[in-house]
C-alpha cells in the first residue's frame, strides 16, 4: 500500500490571513485595559447555526451511543463513489453527563454488509465549530482539509467504511483527551447500530495522529470498562501527547512557537470542567483579549495568536499550575497516568526527537502496556519532528491495520 507525501502537512499562513488575524487581536489588546480586571466565565463556542448539531432536551433517555438524527450528505469530490451520512448519537461528558456528538460514516461503492469498519480521529486542533470534521469537509475555506484523504481513499477503495467523528465534543473541548476516546467508542456504537450503513457485524479498527491520536489511544485504554461489548481489531496511535501536565511544562512556561496549542488547551479543558480549571479567572488584560481572540479559532489561528507567547506572560497569576485540583483535571487526561490499559493490539508510531511532545510519557505508557501484556508494535521512526513522523508511520500504520482486519496475529516487539 502506498500513501503519497503530501504538501498538504505543511501548515503555511498567507500574508494576508496572518494581517486579518492579528489584526483582531490587536483590536483586543487595545480593548482589553477597560476589560474588567477579572473576567471568571469561561468563553464557549458559537453555538453551530445548524440544528442538527443541536443537544435534544431527551438526551438524558437515552444511552451511549444511541441514534439521535441522521443526515445522508452531499457526495464529496475528495472521496469519490463513497456516501456520506452524518450521524448524531450519545456520548458522555468527561465528568459523566449526556452530551450528544456527531461522527461523518463514508461509505464506498464497495462496501459489503459486515465489510470493515475504520474510526479514523483526525486532528481537529481547534476550538470553534468550523473545526470539526463534519464542518471542514465541506468548507470552501483552503486552510482546512482532510489532510489524510490520500489515505482514506486507499481505505475506502479496499471497502472499508470509515467514521469521522467530531472527537471535541458540543463544546469543542480541545485537550480534553478521555472525552474524545468515549466519544470515539460511541461513534463506533452509533455506525453499528444504524442498519442502513450495514456495519452491525463488522471487525472494527481505529487510528489517529496527534490530537487524533490522543482520542485513539484514549478508546482502546477505555474500551475494557467503557464499551466492552465492541469488537475491535486494533488500534494505530501516532505522536500522542500523553501526559497534559508535561505538555503545560514544555509548551506553557517559557516562550513557544506552539504556545497556542498550549492555551487552546487550557481553555477547551476549562469548558469541559468549569468549576475545577477556572483558567479565565487568571487572566491578565492580554490573556483574555488572546483568550477571546482564539476562542472560536481552528489552528492557524490559534498558532498565530500564540506564537512566541507564554502563560508568563498572559496570567496575572501561575498559581493554578500548582493547585491540586487543576493537577487531577490534566492527570485524568493523562494516558501515562491511567490505571487501564488496552485488551487489543496496539500500533503505536513517533519520532523518538519530536520537540511538540513529551517523548518520555510515550516510551513510559509503551513500557506499562508491555509489562500488562499488549501486544504492542512500536515503530520509532527517522522523522525529527512531528508532522513529518505522521507522514512516515502512516503507511505502516494502514497496513498493520489491513491485517488486523483481515484476522492476522498482531505481531509485538515489547
Amino acid at each position: 500500500m502506498r500513501f503519497s507525501q503530501r504538501s498538504s502537512w505543511r501548515n503555511l499562513v498567507k500574508a494576508k490571513w496572518l494581517l486579518r488575524v492579528y489584526g483582531i487581536l490587536a483590536a483586543g489588546l487595545a480593548l482589553a485595559g477597560t476589560m474588567p480586571a477579572a473576567q471568571a466565565d469561561p468563553v464557549y463556542p458559537m453555538p453551530d447555526p445548524d440544528p442538527f448539531y443541536a443537544q435534544p432536551a431527551d438526551i438524558a433517555d437515552h444511552a451511549p451511543g444511541d441514534v439521535l438524527a441522521t443526515r445522508p450528505m452531499p457526495p464529496l469530490l475528495i472521496f469519490p463513489d463513497t456516501a456520506v451520512t452524518l450521524v448524531k448519537f450519545r456520548s458522555t461528558s468527561s465528568e459523566g453527563g449526556p452530551i450528544a456528538a456527531v461522527t461523518t460514516v463514508l461509505t464506498p461503492r464497495e462496501h459489503q454488509p459486515g465489510g470493515p469498519l475504520l474510526s479514523y480521529q483526525h486532528i481537529i486542533n481547534g476550538l470553534g465549530a468550523d473545526c470539526a470534521v463534519s464542518r471542514v469537509l465541506y468548507t470552501s475555506d483552503p486552510n482546512l482539509y482532510v489532510k489524510e484523504a490520500v489515505a482514506l481513499n486507499a481505505a475506502l477503495r479496499r471497502g472499508w467504511s470509515v467514521a469521522l467523528p467530531d472527537h471535541l465534543g458540543p463544546n469543542f473541548a480541545y485537550g480534553a483527551a478521555k472525552l474524545g476516546g468515549q466519544i470515539t467508542l460511541d461513534g463506533i456504537r452509533a455506525a453499528q447500530r444504524l442498519p442502513e450503513l450495514g456495519l452491525g457485524n463488522s471487525p472494527v479498527a481505529m487510528a489517529g495522529y496527534s490530537g487524533g491520536g490522543m482520542a485513539t489511544a484514549w478508546a482502546a485504554a477505555l474500551a475494557p470498562r467503557y464499551a466492552p461489548e465492541l469488537k475491535l481489531a486494533g488500534a494505530a496511535t501516532g505522536g500522542v501527547p500523553m501526559n497534559l501536565m508535561k505538555m503545560v511544562n514544555a509548551l506553557g512556561l517559557q516562550p513557544h512557537p506552539a504556545f497556542g496549542l498550549a492555551m487552546a488547551a487550557a481553555i477547551g479543558l476549562e469548558r469541559e470542567y468549569p468549576d475545577r480549571l477556572p483558567i479565565s479567572s487568571q487572566l491578565n488584560a492580554a490573556g483574555l483579549a488572546a483568550r477571546n481572540a482564539m476562542a472560536n479559532g481552528c489552528t492557524n489561528e490559534i498558532m498565530a495568536i500564540g506564537a512566541g507567547h507564554s502563560a508568563r506572560e498572559f496570567a496575572a497569576s501561575t498559581s493554578l499550575i500548582d493547585d491540586p485540583t487543576v493537577r487531577s483535571v490534566l492527570d485524568e487526561n493523562s494516558l501515562e497516568l491511567y490505571d487501564g490499559v488496552p485488551n487489543i493490539p496496539v500500533f503505536e508510531w513517533h519520532s523518538p526527537s519530536d520537540p511538540l511532545i513529551p517523548v518520555d510519557a510515550i516510551v513510559n505508557t509503551d513500557r506499562r502496556y508491555c509489562a500488562a501484556g499488549v501486544r504492542l508494535d512500536m515503530d520509532m521512526n527517522p522523522s525529527p519532528e512531528h508532522l513529518s513522523a505522521a507522514v512516515l508511520g502512516l503507511p505502516d500504520a494502514f497496513a498493520w491495520i489491513d491485517a488486523r482486519l483481515r484476522g492476522e496475529p498482531a505481531p509485538s516487539n515489547c
